[in-house]
Parts: C-alpha cells; sequence; structure tokens
C-alpha cells in the first residue's frame, strides 16, 4: 500500500499530506468483512479493513452464547427474507456451508451440531474470530480500528475517504457495517447512509429474530410468573410461516427460538399462533383421560405435560381447573383448542437492542447478484446484513455473511 503526497494550500504556504492508496478499502470488520478481506487479500489484492470499533467481530463473539452458530448444514436459499428471493442464489451457490465448514476443520476448531444442522464451536466464539483474523494476517490484510469515516466521495476512478486516520483513495469500496441490530456492540446506520449517498433505495428497517413484549394484563402476569419457563417443541405460527422449537417465557413476554423465528414474519398488530402441545391428538387425548381418569384434576393432568406450576397457572387462569368427570365435551374441545391453538397478539417486539438481525436494508434489485457491485455507482460494494437479505436463526445469517463476503471478494 503506497501513499501519495498531494499539496494542501494553508494560507501562503503549501504543506504537503500523505494519502493511503489501498486497492481495496472495506468499512466493517464483522463476519462479511473480514472473509472478504482475507479472500480478497489472498487474490493478490491491497485491502485496507476500517472498523470504527476497538476490537474486529463483536457480534461474532457474542453469538450463539458465547459459542457461535457459525453455520447450518441444511442451508438452503429459502432459509431467507429478501424482496428479491432469488438474489441470494449465486452467492451461496459459490461458497457454501461446507467451503465455510472446510476452513474451520484447517484451523483445528472443534464443533459440533446442536440441533437441526446448527454447528457451534465446542470451545469459544473467539475461536472463530480468531481464524478469519489470522487468515487476514496470513493474507496481507492491514486491520484499523478505531477509525471512523467521515466522508465519502466518488472520484473520476474509485473513492476517496476521509478518515479519522486521514485520507484514503482506492478503487474498490466495500460496505460491510452490517444492520442496526444490538447497538451496544457498536451497530449504526452508517451503511444505508452511503447507499442513500449513491442513489440507493433502502427499503424499510425492522428488527427481526428478536422477542415479543406482552402488556396485556392477564397475559402479562402469566408471561412473569412463568418467567424462565420453557416449552419444547411448540409450534407457532403466523402469515402462513410455522416453526417447531421452544419456546421461552420472560418477565416481558415471549421468547425462544421458535419466537425469535416467527418474530421476522409477524406484523404489528397480528396475532400469532402457539400450539403447545403439537405431538399431541388433544381432543381425542383428552377424552380418554376423561374416561380413564375422571376423578383427576385438569392441572394434576396438565402437570405431567408442563411443569407443575405452569400446570396450575394454565389450569387456574383459562379452564378453572376441577375433575375431569366435570367438564363437558365441549369444555373439552375448547380447552384442546386453546393449547394447540393459543391465540395472542404481542405489543411488540424487545426492538434493535436485542434484535439478532436487521430486516430490510439496501434493496438488492440494485445490486448485482453475482459481484455484489452497486448497480447505481461502479466500484462500490454491499455485503451482509445491510443487504436485504436476512436469515432464518440457526447459522444462516453468517453463512449469508461468509457467501457474500466471498462473492464480492472475487471482482473488488
Amino acid at each position: 500500500m503506497r501513499a501519495v503526497l498531494r499539496p494542501l494550500w494553508r494560507g501562503s504556504q503549501v504543506e504537503e499530506i500523505a494519502v493511503l492508496t489501498p486497492q481495496v478499502v472495506i468499512i466493517g470488520a464483522g463476519a462479511a468483512g473480514l472473509m472478504c478481506a482475507l479472500t480478497a487479500a489472498a487474490r493478490g489484492r491491497q485491502v485496507l479493513l476500517l472498523d470504527h470499533a476497538n476490537k474486529a467481530g463483536k457480534k461474532i463473539l457474542m453469538s450463539g452464547g458465547g459459542r457461535c452458530n457459525f453455520t447450518n448444514m441444511y442451508c438452503e436459499p429459502s432459509n431467507f427474507l429478501s424482496e428479491n428471493p432469488h438474489f441470494c442464489k449465486s452467492a451461496l451457490a459459490r461458497y457454501t456451508q461446507w467451503d465455510f465448514i472446510g476452513l474451520v476443520a484447517k484451523h483445528g476448531v472443534p464443533y459440533h451440531e446442536k440441533k437441526l444442522g446448527q454447528l457451534f464451536c465446542d470451545n469459544k466464539a473467539s475461536d472463530i474470530l480468531g481464524l478469519l483474523l489470522s487468515e487476514c494476517d496470513e493474507a496481507g490484510v492491514t486491520l484499523r480500528l478505531d477509525t471512523s469515516v467521515s466522508e465519502i466521495s466518488k472520484l473520476d476512478s474509485g473513492y476517496q475517504l476521509q478518515t479519522s486516520a486521514g485520507a484514503v483513495r482506492c478503487e474498490s469500496l466495500v460496505i460491510a457495517t452490517g444492520g442496526l441490530s444490538i447497538p451496544t456492540l457498536g451497530a449504526t446506520g452508517f451503511g444505508y447512509q452511503v447507499a442513500k449517498q449513491f442513489g440507493h433505495t433502502l427499503l424499510p428497517t425492522r428488527a427481526g429474530l428478536v422477542p415479543f413484549t406482552i402488556t396485556d394484563p392477564q397475559l402479562k402476569t402469566l408471561c412473569t410468573e412463568l418467567s424462565g419457563t420453557s416449552v419444547e417443541d411448540c409450534v407457532v405460527s403466523c402469515n402462513g410461516q410455522s416453526f417447531k422449537e421452544n419456546i421461552l417465557f420472560t418477565h416481558r413476554g415471549l421468547s425462544g427460538p421458535a419466537i425469535l423465528q416467527i418474530s421476522s414474519f409477524w406484523q404489528p398488530g397480528e396475532a400469532i399462533s402457539i400450539n403447545l402441545l403439537p405431538h399431541i391428538d388433544l381432543p381425542e387425548w383428552l377424552e380418554q383421560q376423561q374416561r380413564e381418569r375422571p376423578n383427576s384434576e385438569l392441572k394434576t393432568l396438565l402437570a405431567e405435560l408442563f411443569t407443575k406450576k405452569m400446570a396450575g397457572l394454565l389450569a387456574d387462569n383459562w379452564f378453572a381447573s376441577k375433575p375431569l368427570k366435570q367438564y363437558t365435551h365441549a369444555e373439552l374441545k375448547a380447552i384442546a383448542a386453546q393449547l394447540g391453538d393459543w391465540q395472542l397478539v404481542p405489543a411488540g417486539t424487545e426492538g434493535y437492542r436485542t434484535a439478532e438481525v436487521t430486516l430490510g436494508g439496501v434493496d438488492t434489485r440494485e445490486v448485482s447478484s453475482k459481484t455484489m457491485e452497486s448497480l447505481k455507482s461502479p466500484g462500490l460494494y454491499f455485503i451482509g446484513e445491510v443487504l436485504d437479505v436476512t436469515g432464518h436463526l440457526g447459522g444462516f445469517n453468517f453463512q449469508w455473511a461468509w457467501a457474500s463476503g466471498y462473492a464480492a471478494a472475487q471482482f473488488v
């Protein structure tokens, strides 16, 4: 990377200041930015990777409960949401989950499948960040942290940036700044500002993979009383989408994998449906229990399916618990319907504060699916979460980061 000296007029004197001139500048040292940097540098490109944070890959480090769910064995384009659903196909086909698993194996990082194809580090998420930084170092990437970008301008060929470390010129500029989720880790809307500056359309953004909040007094009391209680393998549905996973009651509402998944498809004011016992034919089961155990109380019966506390709360609050023989056929049918199709309208979500991803972003119809290059401003690239591509929970968003970063790196 060479420095070009250019004159700067100060009164009657001329001073000369250094302008760094890497071939490629990548803004954002998260998953997508690191992948793009190491891959482009391995091609022989001079790469400068910038981040305003004091540490690279902060979101990697906190992901997956500190163990980083770095990809999913069953990754398919259908696992992604976008206004332009075909956009992700090309990049995902050219850098697959097996390619990243190979990189993990190369560095000897131990990992395991938790469930549903989700791959986690055996030890710590820092193993994934470490291998990415090691690959960057080996390829000759220049990484500068604590460096903010105040201005970007288009040149006849390439771009010029004003940064807190000085002026920088480059042929290719890559925006890998992520979305708005978890601002405490440094998330900002910088990437969206750059996109807008260069004529791109921004699709509305909102928090995704995020817990629901409940304000209805009766439901809130139930959630508060059951805070910390998990129910396995529920089916949560909304807008034609369903996910079978655990749900978790919190003091503010509902969370857990199934809730996070459906949150990306939910819109304010809509109801969600929760089948608490999808593995049981509830109408038939309740009638059978009434025949075989007529003197058993409903709460006693439910305690065999849920925790004792949850069974008691549901039975008392929803059904006025009494011996099974005292329920009519219609009442048993209503109990089955409530447990198998619990309808509730969340007040909202926890928002970007705890959201794992940001839905919406840069409209992919204005970006090349092959190169990730802007169709509005040549030499400008967008990768990762800043684009309108959002994966399901379970390692898919990391795979999009690896795939989109790799795709752009072939052309920058």
